[in-house]
């Protein structure tokens, strides 16, 4: 028996807004993204094991993480 197993994460791009930056304090956009991580069997997602939220700077290059609950209220456009 053979079996195939591990773990994916997906990027997904939530959005920009415009924000000053936390670690430049450039007003810049800010890309919004969304990371999940599930196990997989056979190539199939299968399991949420972990989702993130990030913020990262256009201006520096300087990401961070941010609560679900501020990715969500974020006016993103």
């Amino acid at each position: 028996m053979f079996l195939i197993f591990g773990l994916r994460t997906k990027v997904n791009r939530s959005g920009v807004v415009q924000q000053v930056c936390r670690h430049c304090g450039n007003h810049a956009a800010q890309v919004v993204t969304r990371r999940s991580t599930r196990f997989t069997l056979f190539f199939i997602p299968l399991i949420p094991i972990r989702t993130r939220y990030a913020q990262q700077c256009t201006f520096c290059g300087a990401e961070y993480e941010i609560a679900r609950s501020d990715a969500q209220r974020l006016p993103v456009g």
